[in-house]
């Protein structure tokens, strides 16, 4: 499928959003739009299946009637080969074609009350199966009687057709199509969702260009990941970023504590076609209740919330994540407790790219001390990257990335790279473009150091200032201005001088020839 292809998918299905919404807010007929177009693909992804199944009999899966024995039969051995390989069945009759033309019949079109049932026979047919987890109330947040999608039932189960019709005459050919495709159309939605969202934003999607460059990060020099996590996973998208580097990631791991979110992440990873098998995304706490306890990861990403609130428990003292450090992070700012669970989780030959905000590199009290501990006891630290201000959503404030590694090939130093006046401006937000991310990772992978851009500090430099990381200790982008003839400024004032006077005596005599008073 070439780009332009791809792009009018994504153009058609935001149009799609955008027109069917009406006056319901961006963000809430998300969970609609997205669901309906998950329960779409996983039809069309089942019926392809099966109809392979079927073609040596030369029978169509849609064709079967399961009202006789034979189709009975037919159904069950087809529904224990679905559950093996994709991890959930539909039914014929449940498939989304069907619903969508039952929706739209002249009579007999009521279709809520079926819709309901067969979004809760996927998440059924995976019960006792080893995908139970990854389908379990995934369409919860599909409510179909929720007053805003119409005040009556009528007004509900026309808008909820209207949808399924509209979503209907896309042909998603999944057989045709390399295996990103739908899924980017899938995150296409999810980041124009996310620009409308303001501040809510920020929950479940990182810009795709600060993915991008973590992503280049925790990639660098390697074809293959064993493991990729993110402990504050969001929609997903930061993980299968990261699958886009390489050619292969065995296995997905994350934590998100929202629940819808927690849901779209799940969705997000089989609309990319990443079987059921190879990831595992729980939805718990993750500071204060970690799912993967005993795992370490190859490669870690984040974007966590920025100093949020987290319990700073003494009990967590005992717990291996922190107590090495001897100090805990402050409870109004979980930033550091954050990196500390990435380390804890991080495998000797990983490495991990978080998302920060800028008070971490110089704040003192317990963070300073953390941060000492990293760098003088640990020497964890391998370069720290400055960001511009405003490419978050929900947020203006700078940003910056810490990489850390366990086993550093550098040891010796640590890069700083300035990139915070390297960005494009738009309307509401700024944003990174292709050559300020390229800029950066090929920095980093390099360890370029660049005037005005890049630095290599020594452990003894960071040492001398205390620790503290602030950027502009380490990159010194000071432009001396421009210096001022002032002889030549005296000169031209004299010149303005003259000529105000020559007008003034112009505007003088118009003002004689009309017998008015001059203005002056």
């Amino acid at each position: 499928m070439g780009e332009e292809q791809k792009k009018a998918l994504e153009q058609q299905l935001w149009n799609i959003a955008n027109e069917l919404r009406g006056k319901m807010d961006a963000d809430e007929f998300r969970d609609y739009i997205l669901g309906f177009i998950f329960y779409k693909y996983l039809s069309e992804k089942i019926e392809d299946f099966a109809n392979e199944l079927l073609e040596e009999d030369g029978i169509k899966y849609t064709t079967i009637d399961e009202s006789t024995e034979d189709g009975k039969e037919l159904l069950d051995g087809i529904k224990e080969d679905c559950i093996e390989q994709l991890g959930y069945f539909l039914k014929p009759n449940e498939l989304f074609k069907a619903m969508a033309v039952k929706g739209n019949l002249a009579n007999d079109n009521f279709i809520l009350e079926d819709l309901t049932q067969v979004l809760r026979h996927i998440e059924q047919s995976t019960m006792g199966h080893e995908s139970e987890d990854d389908f379990e109330h995934l369409f919860e947040d599909l409510d179909l009687t929720s007053t805003k999608l119409g005040k009556t039932e009528e007004q509900k189960n026309t808008l909820i057709s209207k949808v399924l019709a509209h979503l209907n005459k896309i042909d998603f050919q999944l057989k045709n199509h390399d295996r990103d495709v739908l899924g980017d159309a899938y995150e296409y939605l999810i980041a124009q969702f996310a620009s409308g969202a303001g501040k809510k934003a920020g929950e479940f999607y990182t810009p795709q260009e600060v993915s991008k460059i973590l992503a280049k990060i925790v990639t660098n020099k390697k074809s293959k990941l064993k493991s990729v996590y993110d402990p504050t996973c969001g929609s997903g998208s930061l993980l299968l970023r990261v699958a886009k580097e390489v050619e292969d990631v065995s296995n997905f791991y994350g934590q998100e504590l929202n629940r819808t979110t927690y849901n779209l992440a799940r969705m997000n990873m089989i609309m990319h076609d990443v079987h059921y098998r190879k990831f595992d995304i729980k939805q718990e706490d993750t500071l204060e209740n970690p799912q993967h306890t005993e795992l370490r990861f190859e490669a870690i990403v984040a974007n966590p919330p920025f100093s949020a609130n987290w319990s700073a428990n003494p009990l967590h003292m005992s717990d291996d994540r922190f107590s090495q450090y001897g100090k805990l992070a402050p409870s109004s700012k979980a930033d550091f407790a954050f990196v500390q669970h990435m380390i804890h989780h991080l495998d000797d030959n990983g490495t991990m790219a978080i998302v920060l905000p800028h008070g971490v590199l110089f704040r003192g009290a317990a963070e300073g001390h953390i941060r000492k501990y990293l760098i003088e006891d640990r020497n964890y630290l391998d370069a720290v990257i400055g960001l511009p201000a405003n490419i978050f959503y929900g947020t203006s404030i700078p940003t910056c990335i810490l990489v850390f590694k366990k086993c550093r090939e550098d040891s010796e130093n640590i890069l700083f790279i300035d990139a915070s006046n390297h960005f494009e401006k738009a309307k509401n937000q700024n944003y990174l473009r292709e050559q300020d991310i390229e800029k950066i990772v090929s920095t980093y992978r390099d360890r370029i150091v660049e005037d005005k851009y890049s630095y290599l500090s020594s452990l003894n430099e960071v040492k001398e200032n205390e620790y503290n990381l602030n950027i502009p200790r380490y990159v010194d982008t000071f432009e001396e201005e421009e210096i001022i003839d002032l002889d030549k400024v005296s000169s031209e004032l004299k010149a303005l001088e003259i000529d105000m006077k020559s007008t003034d005596e112009t505007i003088a005599s118009f003002c004689r020839e009309l017998n008015i008073s001059t203005p002056f």
